[in-house]
């Protein structure tokens, strides 16, 4: 608008004034210019910190664990993911789980992954295992009565906490959860840092945490107290006979366990090549020296099955025909041509559903969806890279099941709950 008069009249504008013109238009078009990426606020710098080290995990297959990863919060049990087949979402529970998971399932995962430890007790002639009670994360600490380890217990809000080799011991709850056995306790993998714990529990290692039962029952035999009922090898036999449990007097042990769990027990304990149930004496394969049954000098027993007994049988005091599946840290580096078929000594059936999946040729990708849901295990392990060898391991075993099925004309049969 101040230039319009000059070009009314059709004079020159004087030259300060023009030259003073060109200045301000000057600086008007600086002032517009784009900022520099250098010193621009909105855009991030050219290179990001790096985030924090994950230290890796004893690696469930006995190999390294994967140490390039991307960082995955350590409080979260599972990720937010779209619903997809065969998941359903949870109301209360951030993502999506599997439909083998029960509610009751994540509640108790839930706690045990990232519950505040309050109470911590040894267990007798358990020296590298603590009982911890646990107040969920919700729960202000002014609303939580003062720690009471028993009381904790009895509301089953206890977990117990293994040694870092232990880990195995969640796998064996998922593949426990996806084969709809459901005889196992809920487990995750954890990282401590409660300063009521020792050191060589808050030093970064994972550890596994499995659910304390409240009600199970144990002999008052201090020598055999991890178990319910004794039970031998040869009385074990006889039970898995036809009709053999009505042959076998009802107040005889474990006589209120019927057949069906213990064709559950075999074909969990088979695929994990857990022995310390079935076999502790190592008779269904050549131990090596070092193997404790070797050590302990038990392995020598196996030439009199009358001195052979069954260790870890045990049930609920408010189910005391369900078995309950604990100490499932099994060998995941057994050897295929040691595997322990004695572990299925007499079973003549398994459960359907089980054997379908077995046979469905899922059961590593199965498994994998499962395990996901546990991240600190996940990212311990490298993720499905990592965790792929040892779930062929247990594929393997479960098509060499299968044969060993099909070869002996075994047969299915319904599930129960």
């Amino acid at each position: 608008q101040a230039q319009r008069p000059w070009r009314r009249t059709g004079l020159k504008p004087p030259v300060p004034a023009a030259l003073g013109v060109l200045l301000a238009l000057a600086l008007l078009a600086l002032a517009r210019l784009p900022p520099s990426l250098d010193c621009s606020p909105h855009l991030p710098p050219a290179s990001s910190p790096p985030g924090p080290r994950w230290e890796a995990a004893t690696p469930l297959s006995g190999g390294q664990a994967r140490s390039e990863r991307s960082p995955m919060p350590p409080a979260r049990l599972w990720q937010d993911q779209p619903p997809g087949r065969g998941r359903r979402r949870r109301q209360g529970v951030v993502g999506d789980a599997p439909l083998w998971f029960s509610n009751d399932d994540l509640q108790k995962m839930q706690l045990l992954a990232s519950g505040r430890v309050v109470s911590k007790t040894r267990v007798p002639a358990h020296g590298q295992v603590l009982r911890v009670g646990l107040q969920a994360m919700g729960d202000a600490e002014g609303d939580a009565s003062p720690a009471s380890p028993e009381g904790d217990c009895r509301e089953g809000r206890c977990g117990l906490i293994k040694r870092p080799g232990d880990l195995y011991e969640v796998l064996a709850f998922h593949l426990d959860r996806v084969l709809g056995l459901n005889r196992s306790l809920p487990a995750v993998a954890r990282r401590f840092t409660s300063h009521l714990l020792p050191y060589s529990y808050t030093d970064g290692s994972l550890r596994p945490i499995i659910w304390w039962v409240p009600d199970l029952q144990h002999l008052e035999d201090a020598n055999n107290d991890q178990n319910s009922c004794a039970l031998g090898w040869l009385q074990y036999q006889e039970m898995l006979q036809p009709h053999g449990l009505t042959l076998v007097a009802r107040d005889a042990p474990c006589s209120s366990i019927p057949r069906g769990e213990w064709s559950r027990l075999a074909l969990f304990d088979f695929l994990l090549q857990v022995h310390d149930r079935l076999d502790r004496y190592c008779c269904g394969f050549q131990p090596d020296p070092s193997e404790p049954c070797v050590e302990e000098m038990l392995h020598e027993k196996c030439r009199n099955p009358a001195e052979l007994v069954l260790v870890h049988i045990l049930v609920r005091r408010s189910a005391p025909s369900r078995l309950v599946f604990i100490d499932n840290a099994g060998r995941p580096q057994h050897p295929e041509e040691k595997l322990n078929f004695r572990l299925l000594q007499g079973i003549d059936s398994f459960p359907a559903a089980a054997v379908a999946t077995l046979r469905s040729g899922r059961l590593q990708s199965l498994l994998l969806e499962s395990l996901r849901v546990d991240q600190e295990l996940w990212e311990s392990q490298g993720g499905a890279e990592g965790l792929r060898p040892l779930l062929r391991t247990i594929d393997r075993r479960a098509r060499i099941l299968l044969q060993y099925i099909q070869e002996h004309n075994l047969t299915v049969f319904g599930d129960s709950p």
